[in-house]
């Protein structure tokens, strides 16, 4: 739609800071310094596709996995 901006858009954004609402004596970040997944996504990547809707990434996917 053209024309002059009625609306402010900030209101449409938040801030978010995950340091500010994960304790730091959290059960996830005792597990976040033992779990080293960053060489998954290249051994896994021959099995993604390059075209069409990108897919969750894998690190992501274990680490679901791992706290599910």
């Amino acid at each position: 739609m053209m024309g002059e901006r009625t609306v402010m858009q900030e209101a449409l954004f938040y801030s978010f800071n995950l340091e500010q609402h994960v304790p730091a004596d959290h059960m996830l970040r005792s597990i976040d310094r033992f779990v080293e997944l960053s060489g998954l996504r290249p051994h896994l990547q021959p099995f993604y596709s390059s075209t069409g809707r990108p897919s969750v990434d894998p690190e992501l996917m274990v680490r679901m996995l791992i706290i599910g």
